[in-house]
């Protein structure tokens, strides 16, 4: 994570990090309109659809990881360069910032941060925004993956079976009592209810080290180390990403597994729990 104080103080370097705005939410396609009205100076604007993501299938899900050759080339679009920082933000705790941060991790970008709180806590800060597009000077960066752990769905039943597969979407999701998107309500068998949500306090920044420690050791995650695997799904594998996050700022890597409920619930031979 970056806090904003210590953002504007990265942005007033003569090497700046590479600031990307990923504004996006479930239902809603006005992330760009939101953008140009107003992003931090120089942050340029991210589709999480288009970018983020490969085309969607029942096959691989609504938000499958997208080909290795097209995020490089979006990302040098971006103005991504090689060795450079990157600062990910959206107005919405992280949960969609996330993602690029998670990607950028996972094709070898390694200093890649979320900025806590995003867009309200900078501005109620009292720093300032801008309007308009941004269009940066092209990067260079090669991106090779597999820096990050995944897993597909087979392995994401394994470890519900023999570790710990955390479920991050809504509780009433995983407990199929509402499913707005995919075709059959419940959960993962053997998956823990964990909603992504819970790791943020009111003012949409991450809880504290010790307590979202204690959250998530209230969870079964080893934070104070341990052999038990962890495993992160959500709908549609954006919010699982910032559940990856979470995990990582208490040092406990997990896999993430990108096809996620929107993948497992359109195949008929994988069984589905409630309650």
């Amino acid at each position: 994570m970056v806090d904003v104080d210590e953002l504007a103080r990265l942005l007033a370097d003569d090497e700046p990090p590479v600031l990307l705005d990923v504004r996006w939410a479930l239902g809603r396609t006005d992330g760009h309109e939101r953008y140009l009205a107003a992003h931090l100076p120089g942050g340029v604007y991210v589709d999480l659809d288009t970018e983020l993501a490969g085309p969607p299938s029942p096959g691989a899900g609504r938000h499958p990881l997208p080909d290795v050759a097209d995020l490089e080339r979006a990302a040098r679009r971006w103005g991504v360069r090689d060795g450079a920082a990157v600062v990910v933000y959206d107005d919405a705790g992280g949960t969609s910032a996330a993602r690029a941060w998670w990607l950028l991790r996972w094709a070898g970008v390694r200093d890649v941060r979320i900025l806590d709180g995003g867009l309200p806590a900078w501005t109620a800060a009292g720093y300032g925004v801008e309007p308009g597009e941004v269009t940066p000077e092209p990067g260079d960066v090669v991106l090779v993956p597999g820096a990050l752990e995944t897993v597909d769905a087979d392995g994401a039943a394994a470890i519900a079976a023999d570790g710990l597969l955390l479920d991050a979407r809504a509780a009433e999701r995983y407990a199929g009592l509402v499913e707005p998107v995919d075709p059959r309500a419940g959960h993962v068998p053997g998956a823990v209810s964990a909603p992504t949500s819970a790791n943020l306090a009111p003012d949409g920044r991450f809880l504290d080290a010790d307590a979202l420690a204690a959250r998530l050791a209230g969870l079964g995650v080893p934070v104070s180390g341990g052999g038990v695997r962890v495993g992160v799904y959500c709908g549609s594998g954006v919010t699982a990403a910032h559940e990856v996050a979470a995990l990582a700022s208490v040092g406990v890597d997990a896999a993430l597994y990108p096809g996620s409920w929107s993948q497992w619930s359109n195949d008929p031979d994988r069984p589905v729990a409630t309650g």
